[in-house]
């Protein structure tokens, strides 16, 4: 039997951190390898992120954007471990900063780890390239009070497979705001509105509106368990695996890479 897979938690004290230990523990092919947090956190057992770094296999590791991408480019010098890397709130530079890392070590990337929202993404991106432009695309999403980001980046990923089912760049279609008085709308936008408030895990619909229809396609998350398992499943995926930026859909064996 081969040992098990030596995972670390990036952002441990952190609800995400402690959902991914649990689901990491019931797995018997992953072992805690190493615990890290913020340079000012306290928890009991955690080491620094070289310590980590250099105890594990694969890093899961859902924190900020910013600490993402440091941990990204620390892992690039040393040549890995690998990543698997759930931060929301990305910007293009930090994206582009991970996708140079990704030429040292393999990391896996995505806004969200749910199995049923990388399905409902493969369902807006053909239902946009079948409906076409008569069909309005307007995406709406809900989250907890505490969430810092919006829209969220399962709301963008859900926009980007919006805008590659038809064709376009999601850059010059979105519309994030309304307010006041903003002319009709324009052909081809793609809108998105937020929800925040209370303990809402998170809630996304995409909707295709025309004159005489409207297609809702949605995904509501009911416990974060459900991004842990997903994350877990792509430490598995990635460890050993050279080199290379990957997505949920690489895990799963949507794009048939790796």
């Amino acid at each position: 039997m081969p040992a098990p897979i030596k995972i670390a938690i990036g952002g441990a004290e952190g609800r995400m951190g402690h959902a991914i230990a649990a689901a990491v523990a019931a797995d018997p092919a992953l072992t805690i390898a190493a615990r890290f947090d913020r340079p000012d956190a306290t928890g009991e057992g955690l080491v620094d992120q070289a310590t980590a770094l250099a105890a594990c296999e694969v890093v899961i590791d859902f924190t900020t954007p910013d600490a993402s991408v440091a941990l990204a480019k620390a892992a690039a010098a040393r040549g890995g471990p690998a990543l698997v890397i759930g931060a929301t709130g990305l910007s293009d530079a930090h994206l582009a900063a991970i996708g140079k890392a990704a030429e040292r070590a393999p990391i896996v990337q995505t806004y969200n780890y749910s199995l049923g929202v990388n399905m409902l993404a493969g369902l807006v991106r053909q239902a946009a390239k079948a409906l076409g432009p008569d069909y309005d695309i307007e995406i709406f999403e809900a989250h907890h009070r505490r969430k810092v980001d919006a829209p969220s980046g399962t709301a963008l990923m859900l926009g980007e497979a919006a805008a590659e089912g038809r064709g376009v760049s999601l850059s010059n279609t979105q519309r994030r705001t309304r307010d006041g008085i903003t002319g009709a709308r324009p052909e081809g936008e793609i809108g998105f509105s937020v929800m925040r408030g209370g303990g809402i895990v998170g809630d996304h619909s995409v909707s295709f509106i025309a004159d005489d229809e409207i297609l809702t396609l949605s995904h509501s998350a009911r416990d974060r368990s459900l991004f842990a398992r997903g994350a877990v499943a792509a430490a598995r995926w990635i460890a050993g695996k050279p080199p290379g930026l990957y997505t949920m859909a690489d895990v799963l064996g949507f794009t048939g890479r790796g």
